[in-house]
């Protein structure tokens, strides 16, 4: 695959302000020195976390009544728009973020969209009604569409790219507002149809010309959420676990419980940023593999406080579940996390002893459940894969120097 030509870098200064005190988008150089996210990109997460958090409790109340498809099912879906959300404003932001105070108003309304989805997704989850939640991300959208227009006046080379964009999101939020009125059984082909369209939108747009991403700054962005996302698991799940305090006699399983969400948490948080991210980005399918991949791993973060709410609610006697499955709400997350992370970012930059003591402690982890002491073994085997990380290095660190952001073909 052909290396993609990189713009000249574009810096901001006064002289580039024009009317109305706008500032040209120009592409941004990929290789731009120190490049790291801004306050309004971190300002901007935390929007997107509120929804996955609002998402995570639903999926637990769901799943603890016994609805475990219903629940899944309504979660991915919510899920997905929340993660494509994001991506699509972060990739975009880190071709051509120019910070004037129109591409400010633009995403802060596209923060207002987030909010509109995270209202609906109770009546999502409780009534199958959907209308707040596409409203919410077709707004979202609609704001993309004017981003990519406005950066299309100065793309250059990606100025046929812009266009692409702009037209494919358009005619895919119609067929969202479409969908709408789709009969309940025949929603979830429809909503399947119109994600694999949403996802197909870079995958031709990009053909055309691509656009130029900053390597570290786009896997910092993607690190800063998942950082994001294990919080608020991490808060979810201490509450939980402290307000099931009062309600039992026998503490211990809950300080067990307690005990595996700190060291998980801070396992998953070692084993996501042990390997050098920024080499799975160097070229188009690597990216297109990082970034779809990632909602894998987003999704199980979002849902690891999910699972152990459901655990609580077992210990308490308060979950129509069986114990046994139960404590699978909490393996699996913990495994499909450790397995994302190692397939898109671990396994091509680690030898051989990492790369069988990570998929094989997560395979161990996911079939905890069926083990005695499930809470034990979940938190050594995620021990053994820390210990394992710390004491093996990322390969390749040498030949790793160089500019940021550059690109290998």
């Amino acid at each position: 695959m052909p290396a993609t030509p990189e713009p000249e870098a574009t810096t901001v200064t006064t002289a580039d302000t024009g009317r109305f005190r706008l500032t040209p988008m120009r592409p941004r150089d990929p290789g731009e020195p120190a490049r790291s996210a801004s306050t309004l990109e971190l300002f901007f997460d935390l929007t997107f976390v509120i929804a996955v958090a609002i998402a995570a409790s639903h999926l637990h109340h769901a799943v603890s009544e016994g609805h475990i498809a219903e629940g899944l099912g309504n979660y991915l879906m919510v899920f997905f728009a929340i993660w494509w959300a994001w991506m699509n404003f972060t990739w975009f932001a880190t071709s051509f973020d120019n910070d004037d105070w129109l591409y400010r108003v633009m995403t802060i309304v596209q923060m207002g969209g987030v909010l509109i989805l995270a209202a609906g997704i109770e009546p999502a989850f409780v009534e199958g009604d959907f209308a707040l939640p596409v409203l919410g991300y077709v707004l979202m959208r609609v704001v993309m569409i004017a981003q990519w227009l406005r950066a299309s006046r100065h793309a250059g080379g990606a100025r046929r790219t812009t266009i692409v964009y702009a037209c494919g999101i358009g005619a895919v939020q119609i067929l969202w507002l479409a969908w709408l009125a789709v009969p309940a059984s025949l929603a979830p082909i429809g909503f399947v149809l119109l994600a694999l369209a949403e996802i197909s939108i870079p995958l031709i747009a990009e053909t055309r010309g691509t656009t130029p991403w900053h390597p570290h700054h786009i896997t910092e962005r993607y690190g800063l959420f998942t950082i994001i996302l294990l919080g608020e698991s991490l808060l979810a799940s201490s509450s939980a676990i402290f307000e099931a305090f009062a309600d039992i006699e026998d503490v211990v399983p809950l300080i067990s419980l307690g005990v595996l969400c700190l060291i998980v948490t801070a396992s998953m948080w070692w084993i996501y940023f042990w390997p050098p991210h920024h080499r799975a980005i160097t070229a188009l399918r690597g990216s297109i593999t990082y970034g779809y991949g990632h909602y894998l791993i987003f999704a199980a973060a979002g849902a690891f406080s999910a699972g152990v709410s459901v655990e609580v609610d077992s210990q308490l006697g308060h979950s129509s579940l069986d114990p046994v499955l139960a404590t699978f709400t909490v393996s699996v997350p913990i495994a499909i996390f450790v397995l994302g992370v190692w397939l898109l970012a671990i396994k091509d930059n680690a030898d051989r002893v990492v790369n069988t003591v990570v998929p094989v402690c997560a395979v161990l982890v996911l079939l905890d459940p069926i083990i005695p002491i499930p809470t034990f073994l979940t938190t050594l085997f995620m021990i053994v894969i820390v210990v394992t990380l710390v004491l093996r290095s990322p390969q390749g660190a040498e030949a790793d120097a160089g500019p940021a952001g550059k690109r290998r073909a």
